[in-house]
């Protein structure tokens, strides 16, 4: 029976132990091998299979533990050893029978998982070490970029442009991120984090639609407006009309807003 060689690759955004049945079915009845201790290497042993770090000779380590065990698994580091992957792909195209090459996803990057590595690079712009520039904004100092950067989204939006769009949005969601990140170091009992951001709107969508997270009768697109409204003004005790309009907006789009009230 050829032996059987596992790449098992994962997602470096989720946590360490969180694999598929299969992938915790290959590291538990073959040899594990890694290029390096992690976090995934941590949990593996900790759930009982035997890891060995090799840091020379990877492709013989593997070929050999195969060829010994009837199978091999190697733990695939955040990039995905590609070169050990070359490497072995090409031993074993030279000399077939020696084993076969498997590549498993032990877990794949939910949807959103990029924005995690876009407020992992803000927090490194914005910590000690980083970007000076970024560090030595405030809120109030960044807030016509914001502005900026919502009209060009808008321009793309007004061009019909969806490529300009995306990386127009792109912009805009760097202006959040970097807000939430200086606001991470006001004072105590006045920080916020990016969590924080994320967490309120979520809330928020939960309340303002019912007729999807409470069963509640969708209605008409007017009913859903109007509905929304009501549940707004539950939620905000204002005592004038005018009370949550942005003043700082363009006259006519002021005046606008102010005769739709």
């Amino acid at each position: 029976m050829t032996a059987r060689i596992v790449l098992l690759v994962t997602s470096p955004r989720l946590p360490a132990g969180l694999l598929t049945s299969a992938a915790w079915d290959a590291v538990r009845s073959a040899p594990v091998l890694a290029g390096a201790e992690s976090e995934l290497t941590r949990a593996v042993r900790t759930a009982g299979a035997e890891v060995s770090v090799v840091t020379e000779g990877a492709t013989q380590a593997l070929l050999d533990a195969a060829a010994t065990h009837g199978g091999a698994v190697w733990l695939a580091g955040p990039a995905g050893d590609e070169t050990l992957a070359r490497e072995l792909g090409l031993r074993l195209a030279r000399e077939p029978g020696l084993a076969e090459l498997e590549l498993m996803y032990g877990s794949w990057d939910p949807p959103g998982a990029r924005l995690l590595d876009a407020v992992e690079v803000m927090d490194r712009l914005a910590s000690p070490g980083g970007d000076p520039w970024k560090r030595a904004q405030t809120h109030r100092s960044l807030a016509g970029f914001l502005l900026e950067e919502c009209y060009e989204a808008y321009d793309a939006i007004s061009a019909d442009d969806t490529d300009a769009l995306r990386e127009e949005l792109g912009d805009v969601l760097l202006q959040v991120l970097l807000h939430a990140r200086l606001a991470e170091d006001l004072p105590d009992g006045k920080s916020w984090t990016v969590d924080d951001v994320a967490g309120t709107l979520v809330d928020k969508m939960v309340r303002r639609n019912p007729h999807v997270f409470s069963g509640e009768p969708a209605g008409s697109i007017e009913e859903i407006e109007a509905n929304w409204e009501r549940i707004k003004r539950a939620e905000k005790t204002r005592e004038s009309v005018l009370d949550g309009i942005a003043l700082s907006q363009p006259a006519l789009a002021l005046a606008a807003k102010i005769l739709d009230r």
